[in-house]
This record gives C-alpha cells, structure tokens and sequence, in this order.
C-alpha cells in the first residue's frame, strides 16, 4: 500500500475544499484486497449536536475490518476469515449484502475500537467535556436498548482509521486508569463482544465454560471474563500459545489439533462460547451438557455448519447469537478496567499507515490479544 498522504479525491465527499481543515485517514474505497486502502487527506468531521469529536490516539485491529473489506458478511462468502481474506481471486467490487446491516457505505474510514479523547463538543454539548480521555462505545443500539436494531462505527458509518472521529455523545464513556492508549484500544469490540457472550450466556459460580480461538482477541477477553465470574474454564489454541492462555486464566489448554471431543468427552460442559464454527461446530454441540448454552458472535473457521437437529432438541440446548450489545455491557467494561479487573493485552503496536502490514500478521494468527495502530501526531 502507498504510505503517502493524498488529498485526491476518489467522490466529492472526501474532496478536501481550499481552507478547509483536515485530517489524515485511511479510506477504504470497497470490496477487495489491500489496494482498497488508502491513506489520504480528508474533511475534518464537524460535531453536530448530540454529537462530539474524538482526537483517536490510538485504534485496535478486528476480524470485522476484515470482514467488511472482503464483503465476507455477504451470503455469496462460503469460507472462512483467513481464507476469504487470502484468496487469490478476491475481486474489487461492492456486494450489496456484504455489510452488517446493508451495503457498505464505500468509500468510507473503517475503524471499531477507539481510544481517544474529546476534542470538541456539538452546538448544545458540555465545553467542560473536551481534554476527557474515553472509550467509544462501538455498537449503537439506534432505536434503544428493546429493539435489536444497531449500527456499528467502523462498518456502518465513519470510524477510527483516522485522526479523528465524530460520535454520538451517548456513546463514549470516560475512562479512569493508568492503562497506555494502546492498553485501552484492545477493549471495546473485542471485550464489548466477549462480556456480551458471557452475559447472555448467564455464565456463572461454577459453570463449565469451554472457549475455543482462545488466543485471539474475543478469545482472550471471554477467558478473562469467564473466569471473572467463578467459572472454570477451558481454552482451546496453539499449542505455542498454552502458557500464555493459562497465564490469562484458563484452568485448562486443549490445543487446536486435537479432538475436542474425545478430549472433555460427551455432556461435560454448560456453556461453549465459539467464534470459529467451521467443521468442529458438532461436536461443540456434544461437549454441552443437557440445556447447555452455546453462544457465538463469529465464525472466522467458516460461516456453514452441520447442525444434527436431534442433538439441538433432545439435549434442549440453548444457541444464543449475539451481535447487537445489551445496555449494561460497555458500563461493565469500564467500571472492570478500573476496578483492575482487566488484563490488557497489547500483541503489537504500527503506526496507522502500516494498517495493511498490521491486517497480514492479523490473519496469521501467531499472537496473543490484539493489534493497534497509532494515527499520525497532529501539525503545528
């Protein structure tokens, strides 16, 4: 990808007009591989009312940025993350269902995760407010917390590949730790998914909870999470990886290769939190003890399953999907960092116009946690 700053314009939306103020940011223009990147010159968003601007000092890296830039969401995507994200044949164009919600709004800046501070307020917003550190807030539950309808920062709208970012004020929650910036840009989609899981699975004192991509960052952050509340948990990852999952707080490491189920045996878990599906998803079922709770927000081993409707029935197990967050999630997370409940972890920080380096090691899946990128510092 070419590193250098461009104030082309690709529509007139990101045409930066003479005097205007801007900012640095990496677009993405639609479906494809890397080329789709781009880092460029563009508007600086204006905070309308109920609205503020974030100064992002620093942004994670999620399966989702991926995601969105293959159009693996879309139907026609039979594979896999890895896979989609690789194949050779991966054409540039815009799937009109590969978004979360609908189209993705190319061109656009992508972006979930979000540590940064308020630097200006919309017409009717708190001056008191600018200088605060937060989090932002990346799952907006549009029309309230009882329907199910969400957008998301960073696939639906303009995100954190940027300088800066414009959100809802409802949706950054200030922040008080001695956590660095990258520390705090781990949390918010990866913990904001993994607390969700947990918490719909009513994981509980005691439960047998099975976590599979344990290593990753939704991984990681449900081992955590499990654990925090009295649950006894078993990961699966890397054999590389088992000191530092068992370091996190799983009781127990199965590695990757080997057959889970053969390994825990038939009706032995309550709960089996997984983001990777693809050819093992049967024999999570059979792990699951009678009512067990199968809760999952991904599929980056692949989207399509074998599902034996008998086991589903006869064992009345619960499958819970989870994308759109319930009201107490994001509060949790803040009030855990703070409390020290929380252990970051930071697998490596690039400066923002490295994103297409940072993605490639990303879906190498040789770390442990999350990767973040550090925009460029702001002139003058």
């Amino acid at each position: 990808m070419d590193s250098t700053w461009s104030r082309t314009p690709h529509n007139d939306r990101f045409d930066p007009r003479e005097g205007e103020q801007t900012m640095k940011a990496i677009v993405t223009i639609g479906n494809g591989g890397y080329e789709q990147l781009r880092p460029r010159v563009v508007p600086l968003p204006t905070p309308a009312s109920g609205e503020v601007l974030v100064q992002v000092l620093a942004a994670g890296v999620n399966n989702t940025e991926i995601n969105t830039r293959v159009g693996w969401y879309s139907s026609s995507v039979k594979t896999g993350t890895e896979d989609a994200a690789t194949a050779e044949d991966l054409q540039a164009d815009t799937r009109t269902d590969g978004g979360w919600n609908e189209a993705t709004p190319f061109p656009f800046i992508q972006g979930t995760d979000c540590c940064g501070r308020i630097a200006a307020v919309g017409p009717d917003g708190n001056p008191a407010a600018i200088g605060t550190r937060v989090l932002v807030r990346p799952c907006i539950r549009t029309s309230g917390f009882m329907s199910w309808d969400n957008i998301w920062m960073g696939s639906d709208f303009d995100g954190a590949f940027a300088q800066f970012v414009k959100v809802p004020v409802g949706e950054v929650f200030p922040v008080h730790c001695d956590w660095s910036d990258a520390q705090l840009a781990t949390i918010p989609c990866a913990y904001g998914t993994a607390e969700n899981m947990v918490h719909r699975a009513q994981v509980a004192q005691g439960d047998q909870v099975l976590v599979t991509g344990a290593s990753g960052g939704v991984g990681s952050a449900a081992v955590q999470l499990a654990k925090r509340r009295g649950a006894r948990v078993t990961a699966i990852t890397t054999k590389e990886k088992t000191e530092q999952v068992l370091a996190i707080g799983a009781h127990q490491v199965i590695a990757r290769d080997a057959d889970c189920l053969a390994c825990l045996g038939k009706n032995t878990m309550d709960v089996v939190i997984d983001n990777v599906a693809g050819p093992a998803f049967g024999d999570l079922l059979e792990v699951l003890k009678r009512g067990g709770r199968y809760v999952s927000s991904g599929a980056i081993g692949g989207p399509l399953v074998s599902l034996d409707m008998r086991t589903f029935y006869l064992k009345d197990l619960l499958l819970i999907g989870c994308t759109a967050w319930d009201e107490p999630i994001f509060p949790q997370l803040i009030s855990y960092i703070e409390q020290g409940q929380l252990q970051p972890l930071v697998a490596k920080t690039l400066p923002l116009e490295r994103i297409m380096d940072a993605q490639q090691e990303f879906l190498e899946k040789k770390h442990v946690g999350n990767f973040v990128l550090i925009p460029p510092p702001l002139e003058g």
